[in-house]
């Protein structure tokens, strides 16, 4: 008897939930934070001034992305529970147009129509909501909305990449404070570029030169208003 050949598989799509928000939280916690620095520093000010600035926008930021990530996680979450409910009812009232339905669903996928209902109808049989929550509507346990997770690990990753560019303030002379935190800070987010899409399995060279050109373009944007606004004080 031939026995079938069996293995594991990892796919990045099981990881879309927490990677979404720990890698938007740790590039905006080291273009935010990095930003204001290289704009407190270019406006001349005292290195306490930037370190106080830095240390705000380190706590403001982690707990501002802890909660939008929740409020808008929420709000996907509390989508799915209403399609869920609308889709449990209408299995109730009229389950053979949902057996149609599903049936459609395989047959546009490709099945052909008489193996299309035989396959709707065992799904059915098996669970039914779960077959029409994954294949009708889209949801599965991979893509469901899951707002503590999210708003954690944003803002966790919030504070680690913040405290990149912040580290390197108490060193930096502060006649190169501005060039020291943008060098340190491109290079933090080079590498959290290139792991992001290791751990996405995407192209690494795409995804560090797209997050190194936007830091770059903050940061050289808010050195030019604190330049101006240091000199118009001044």
């Amino acid at each position: 008897m031939t026995r079938l050949k069996t293995h594991t598989e990892s796919h990045a799509t099981s990881r879309i939930g927490w990677l979404r928000a720990a890698v938007m939280g740790a590039n905006d916690g080291i273009v935010s934070t990095a930003s204001l620095i290289v704009g407190v520093a270019a406006a001349s000010a005292g290195r306490s001034e930037i370190l106080i600035a830095g240390m705000a926008s380190l706590f403001a930021g982690a707990m501002s992305m802890a909660a939008g990530e929740y409020v808008s996680v929420s709000s996907q979450a509390d989508t799915e529970k209403a399609d869920l409910a609308r889709e449990r009812k209408e299995l109730a009232s009229d389950p053979k147009f949902e057996h149609a339905e599903l049936a459609s669903v395989y047959e546009a996928r490709g099945v052909d129509a008489m193996t299309a209902k035989e396959v709707a109808r065992q799904m059915m049989a098996h669970d039914a909501l779960t077959a029409h929550a994954r294949d009708e509507l889209g949801i599965s346990d991979i893509s469901t909305a899951r707002p503590l997770q999210a708003a954690i690990a944003s803002a966790l990753t919030f504070i680690a990449g913040a405290a990149a560019p912040l580290l390197v303030v108490p060193f930096a002379p502060l006649a190169s404070m501005v060039v020291a935190v943008a060098a340190a800070s491109l290079v933090c987010l080079a590498v959290l570029g290139a792991l992001g899409a290791k751990a996405g399995g995407a192209p690494v060279v795409p995804s560090v030169v797209r997050v190194v050109f936007w830091g770059a373009m903050a940061m050289v944007v808010t050195a030019l208003v604190g330049k101006l606004f240091g000199a118009a004080v001044a």
